[in-house]
């Protein structure tokens, strides 16, 4: 199934345009946790109403990714989160070094605080409340992070397992609230776990088929090599055993080169890729794909 994928900013006008096309089943937008609560138990997902209610008149189907990490500022956590002292700042700082031009740090949540946890457990349980069964699932973002890891031990106690643990309750914590709308987790890179090094890929997928949620990616980047030797390759090995699985083309995707073939990547590489070896049934496109617009081959 081909969905389209934007931030909930910008569905009006990138994603809405395209959703009456034939060959798109739904959208998935990405909704960051201060936006649907906007002081301590005071939820608001008026945006998400709207949204899902452009979308089910046209028989298209809504994924929501709730966002709890950012690649820039500004951080989009709940004002209490960041500022009562129960949940030592809310975040931890990313980097963002990737490419020439280094951008400002990101942030990611601390969900390895147990107060932090538990809050973002509230906002699962009472989108669950909501939406289940009204939308057609929800996803949890990427498990990479890039923050200092001493430092983070030394200021809030961080450690490799405790974020593992933190975000497996997670995913298991929606499972059990989310009980018809399908519940993924994007898995794509661990700390400390380079090439399965500590065992979590292996631990993260063989957790998603004993649970009965799906898997994803932010990124589908065929052959790529650090993908391969990474959470693609576990992917493969669960091929047929997971569902849904879920991989998003993000803008990025679309200049890199196919190490097999020397050129940009088509359409149909992310297809072939998606399908034959992921085992995946649902691609998230961004909406600047060039086969969504006129004259778009790729």
């Amino acid at each position: 199934m081909n969905y389209l994928y934007t931030s909930i900013g910008e569905f009006d006008t990138a994603a809405k345009p395209l959703l009456g096309r034939p060959d798109i089943d739904g959208v998935q937008v990405v909704v960051p946790w201060a936006m649907m609560e906007r002081e301590k138990d005071r939820y608001d997902f008026s945006a998400v109403d709207e949204v899902l209610g452009q979308v089910e008149p046209l028989g298209k189907k809504l994924f929501i990714q709730i966002q709890d990490r950012f690649f820039e500022p500004p951080t989009r956590l709940p004002k209490y989160v960041l500022n009562d002292p129960e949940y030592g700042g809310g975040v931890a700082v990313q980097t963002n070094d990737n490419g020439p031009n280094p951008g400002p740090p990101g942030s990611v949540a601390m969900q390895w605080n147990t107060n932090v946890q538990q809050r973002f457990q509230q906002l699962l349980k009472a989108l669950a409340e909501r939406f289940d069964g009204r939308i057609a699932g929800v996803n949890l973002p990427e498990t990479a992070i890039d923050i200092d890891i001493d430092a983070e031990q030394r200021k809030s106690g961080f450690t490799c397992d405790a974020y593992f643990n933190a975000e497996m309750a997670n995913l298991a914590y929606a499972k059990s609230v989310f009980r018809t709308s399908a519940v993924v987790q994007y898995i794509n890179f661990w700390p400390c776990d380079w090439n399965n090094e500590n065992g979590y890929l292996e631990r993260s997928f063989a957790f998603a088929k004993d649970h009965g949620v799906g898997v994803g990616g932010p990124d589908l980047v065929p052959n790529n090599k650090a993908h391969m030797e990474n959470g693609y390759r576990f992917f493969h090995q669960y091929r047929g055993q997971l569902s849904p699985v879920a991989v998003a083309v993000q803008e990025p995707d679309f200049d890199y080169t196919n190490p097999l073939t020397g050129k940009p990547y088509t359409r149909q590489d992310f297809v072939d890729f998606a399908n034959d070896y992921l085992g995946a049934n649902i691609i998230f496109w961004a909406t600047s794909a060039p086969w969504l617009h006129e004259g778009g081959d790729k």
